[in-house]
């Protein structure tokens, strides 16, 4: 397993792909936080990370499945995926390296990011007067988000031998997840289940804990979909 974990990792760093989607991550990060008037850090008028946590996890919707998307797919499509089925690794421990192999380059990608903690740490007046809180609150928050987009995104590419139809179909069901269930609970006729639906959105539990607060309810969501989404994984994966 351990082997299968650094092989993933090295795959995608070893190519021109890998780096060109975390290069526009961070790009757009810091275009967002420093360059564009609408959300640039200079003009709020206090220190505050606010944008860079609400447009995170729409940038995280284009690169986790950029990283996940090749997963099983390129198995597939190589026939590779027979040979890595018949080594002495159970389906959970194929599926388990493959996904904390993925989850730890959404990590990585973040990792640069915390440069912008100091920045504005330093920018603050008077010195050091942030949420520290809320800053690692959302952090957290979104590691829990990107592991349940990875877990989204080994489905999606477990379920197709074609890596872009793996794309689509990850962007697809993380947009699902995200916004799907507060766009159902707007719908006349289920106005009495709204608040199930809600809770059920990716996208409340995030801001749930953005604001500094662990709860329990918020990590139980996210463990219960990330732990879905692989035994799906797992279902759609031959047997040997």
């Amino acid at each position: 397993m351990t082997a299968l974990y650094f092989k993933e990792i090295r795959s995608f760093l070893s190519s021109l792909q890998g780096y060109v989607f975390m290069g526009a991550f961070l790009s757009a990060c810091a275009l967002l936080l420093w360059l564009l008037p609408e959300t640039r850090i200079q003009d709020s008028g206090y220190a505050s990370l606010d944008p860079f946590f609400n447009y995170a996890p729409q940038l995280f919707l284009i690169l986790i499945p950029a990283i996940t998307m090749r997963s099983f797919s390129e198995e597939k499509k190589t026939g590779t995926l027979e040979v890595l089925m018949t080594l002495p690794l159970s389906r959970r421990a194929v599926v388990s390296a493959k996904y904390l192999a993925a989850l730890s380059l959404a990590v990585l990608a973040l990792i640069p990011t915390l440069v912008y903690v100091y920045t504005l740490y330093e920018m603050a007046d008077p010195r050091g007067n942030i949420d520290r809180g809320g800053i690692a609150g959302s952090y957290l928050g979104l590691v829990f988000l990107a592991s349940a987009y990875t877990a989204a995104g080994l489905l999606a590419s477990a379920l197709t031998d074609n890596p872009l139809v793996a794309l689509v179909g990850a962007v697809a069901l993380c947009l699902f997840f995200t916004f799907g269930f507060e766009v159902l609970a707007d719908v006349p006729f289920l106005k009495p289940f709204s608040w199930p639906l809600i809770q059920l959105s990716l996208t409340e539990h995030y801001v749930s804990m953005s604001r500094g607060v662990i709860d329990t309810r918020d990590v139980v969501y996210f463990l219960s979909m990330n732990g879905i989404f692989l035994y799906l994984t797992m279902r759609a994966l031959p047997g040997r």
